[in-house]
């Protein structure tokens, strides 16, 4: 006889996730949307025909100022985030993203089986499920951090020399650096598809975990609580 769903647990409801940590989540997501949308069509508008007054047909500037405008906030988010790094909880620590100890490599190893390898470890997942990022998703992170700094340094190094704000100039060196303006473009446009890229993983990743966990992973970056088992409870240091 199958007793798999006959099983109990005892869950704990966990604040995982604070404040500061979901506005930036949601406030990221909401900028990298407008940034992709608005700088694909920078990168290539389309032609419309109009017989009205070239001053009523202003359309391409205003999408080229709703871009800088959310590449200010972008880059205010993220200065924002890097603080909390250091202020926030264990989950937000920058250290969490660290896999300095064994238990964090052997989640590591047990995440690439069930998310790459799709193998089944019922025995393992107590003690591998992680209250706050699983140390997979954590190194795609740094990752993103660091594409979202080629962002930032190539999209204000493109903006410096129509700038007449000395933050924006502060990156005019960028483009010589990296051979010229066209490169600087380029690399730009590339990373915006990474962005895109690891967007849709991580969407299907956090249903995935959602479905196979079962302790609220899609609604814990809305409330902040998380519900984890009463033996990870008592295990953990940090709840």
């Amino acid at each position: 006889m199958d007793t798999t769903y006959s099983k109990t647990y005892d869950f704990k409801r966990v604040l995982v996730w604070e404040l500061p940590v979901r506005i930036f989540h949601w406030l990221n997501a909401l900028c990298i949307t407008v940034l992709a949308i608005t700088g694909f069509i920078i990168a290539d508008p389309p032609a419309l025909m109009s017989t009205a007054e070239a001053v009523d047909s202003y359309w391409f500037g205003t999408v080229r100022t709703i871009h800088f405008v959310t590449a200010y906030v972008f880059l205010l988010n993220a200065i924002v985030r890097v603080y909390w790094a250091f202020n926030g909880n264990y989950y937000s620590n920058w250290r969490a993203f660290l896999p300095l100890t064994k238990q964090k490599w052997d989640n590591i190893k047990h995440v690439l089986k069930v998310d790459v390898l799709l193998q089944n470890e019922e025995t393992e997942v107590l003690k591998n499920i992680s209250v706050g990022h699983n140390y997979v998703a954590s190194f795609s992170y740094i990752i993103l951090f660091l594409l979202a700094l080629v962002q930032i340094f190539t999209g204000f190094g493109l903006y410096a020399p129509t700038s007449g704000w000395w933050l924006p100039k502060l990156f005019a060196w960028v483009p010589s650096i990296l051979g010229d303006e066209m490169t600087t473009r380029f690399i730009h446009h590339m990373s915006t598809w990474l962005f895109i890229i690891f967007t849709l993983i991580h969407v299907y990743l956090v249903f995935y975990h959602d479905w196979l966990e079962g302790r609220g992973e899609s609604s814990a970056m809305i409330s902040g609580y998380k519900f984890v088992r009463k033996e990870r409870f008592e295990d953990d240091e940090h709840i």
